[in-house]
């Protein structure tokens, strides 16, 4: 017997988590989610690790799911105290059909002019297009799907079998284009790729391609993490279903640890995805938004370009010493409060050695930089 959903409305007393610089990958600075717990129900997903999730069963993340009535109340009077910077927010699981609270929190953002990213497995995003298109008019809207297979995959079935209640991907994908037509900046984030089902290369090539297809811009990827309660549900749903690959899966996720073995297969499988990304013309990392009027648009492009250096010699495997060098330099210009180009201005090349973390060449290599950063 299939079980009911228990909806559980409460009042937090926060919404806004504030970090304390954007991350690297979405570009975001603060989250704000109106629900927890999700119905789509994917059986892969990392929320149901005990640091994430509210249940002590894994069981109940898709089927009790704990609503924040009064999220865009507490929203509105957070962001009115916070720097403008982008927010990871909206949940367009079925619950928002009935409570529309991503709705009122995207209002929220319109009425304060504040940027937005959103991260989403359901078309159920486009009823919103009328404020997203607002927003990114007079703000930023930026958009991706998550995304793991295609209809092409060999694997399609299996997975989709995972998604549980999740729309399938030929609507993401749909809903995708109607954003990019709408000037929405919109991709698709491969998280997580399972090993053994979404990490072949015919699959990895159909994402790329539906996606370029459809307007996306960019492609992100992750591989899979399991930790705690969710390790040993996700390996209770592969012993009932598809006991073939469990094994391989005891291989890569051995008891007491989050990621994979380092067995180097996810650096080969990032760099056929950078490969088929150039084949198709799109990007394996997301630009970052540009805010109207940020003053230190300046600063947020060169970590950016930073930013992404890091990642590349990730991947080529620089010296790790190497690599922390422009990763410090980043965060260094993030956490700046001036317009780094006027600090140039006035300090010159030495101004910008006193810097933290940017010595003698870096300094060069900033001011290279600034005539190129929009």
């Amino acid at each position: 017997m299939s079980r009911r959903t228990e909806f559980i409305p409460y009042k937090p007393k926060t919404i806004l988590n504030k970090h304390k610089r954007a991350d690297h990958w979405f570009w975001t600075r603060y989250t704000a989610y109106p629900y927890k717990g999700c119905q789509h129900g994917c059986q892969f997903c990392y929320c149901r690790e005990q640091k994430f999730s509210p249940f002590d069963d894994p069981n109940d993340f898709a089927y009790t799911i704990h609503v924040k009535e009064n999220a865009p109340q507490l929203l509105r009077k957070a962001i009115a105290r916070a720097k403008t910077d982008l927010i990871f927010m909206g949940d367009y699981q079925p619950a928002e059909k009935k409570f529309r609270l991503s709705r009122q929190m995207l209002a929220v953002c319109l009425e304060r002019n504040f940027p937005v990213f959103i991260l989403e497995r359901s078309p159920l995003i486009l009823r919103d297009l009328d404020l997203l298109t607002e927003i990114n008019t007079k703000a930023v809207a930026a958009t991706a799907f998550s995304i793991i297979s295609t209809p092409d995959s060999v694997h399609y079935e299996r997975i989709r079998q995972m998604e549980h209640l999740a729309p399938p991907p030929e609507k993401r994908f749909k809903a995708m284009e109607q954003l990019a037509l709408a000037g929405i900046q919109t991709g698709a984030c491969m998280m997580p790729l399972l090993p053994e089902l979404c990490d072949t290369d015919e699959n990895l090539e159909s994402i790329i391609k539906w996606t370029a297809d459809h307007g996306g811009s960019f492609v992100l990827a992750s591989g899979l993490t399991l930790s705690d309660q969710q390790r040993a549900y996700f390996f209770n749903v592969l012993a009932e279903r598809f006991p073939d690959i469990l094994p391989a899966y005891e291989k890569y996720y051995p008891a007491g640890k989050s990621y994979g073995a380092a067995d180097g297969s996810w650096r080969r499988t990032a760099l056929k995805i950078r490969e088929l990304c150039e084949k198709h013309g799109i990007k394996d990392r997301m630009p970052r938004p540009i805010i109207p009027g940020d003053k230190r648009a300046k600063n947020k492009g060169i970590v950016e370009i930073f930013a992404n250096k890091v990642y590349r010699m990730e991947l080529e495997r620089a010296p790790k010493n190497k690599i922390w060098v422009y990763r410090k330099a980043a965060w260094a210009i993030e956490d700046m409060e001036q317009d780094i180009s006027l600090f140039y201005r006035m300090m010159g090349q030495k101004g910008l050695e006193k810097i933290p973390e940017i010595g003698e060449n870096l300094a060069k290599e900033v001011e290279g930089l600034l005539t190129e950063v929009v």
